[in-house]
């Protein structure tokens, strides 16, 4: 991660669990990720929040003899409690993801698909949600 996200490894972030359909991506609170109001800072849940959904696009094109590019093209995220704690963004669309990816190499057409997550605190309690629209193409 330090050399293609660094950002996000000074951050703390980390993949705490992953499966085909589920990635689940912790920001710890701690002095580099807090913001003046003593919460995680929101472009620190936001680096989790897209690494969530990001990591499982990964996945599902590592290995491809097709090779894919995956842009971010939208964002969008809403904050309901203060982030004093680690935070867990958790995204189950995974299935999804393949099937766009799939359909972007079938099609040789871009296809933008929105991928939601969200991120909860040790308690199970909802910290923030967010969107992240991606657009996969395949190479020529």
């Amino acid at each position: 991660m330090l050399g293609n996200l660094p950002s996000a490894f000074f951050s703390g972030l980390r993949i705490k669990s992953m499966t085909p359909q589920i990635c689940v991506v912790t920001v710890p609170y701690k002095w580099f990720t807090r913001n003046p109001f003593r919460s995680t800072y929101f472009a620190c849940l936001s680096m989790a929040a897209e690494m969530s959904t990001g990591a499982l696009a990964l996945a599902h094109i590592y290995g491809r003899e097709t090779k894919i590019s995956m842009l971010v093209l939208g964002y969008e995220s809403s904050y309901h409690k203060k982030a004093i704690g680690i935070t867990c963004f958790t995204c189950n669309e995974g299935d999804a993801i393949k099937s766009a990816i799939d359909a972007a190499v079938q099609s040789g057409e871009p296809v933008v698909l929105k991928v939601k997550t969200t991120g909860t605190d040790k308690d199970g309690n909802l910290i923030a949600e967010a969107t992240v629209t991606w657009s996969f193409k395949a190479k020529k």
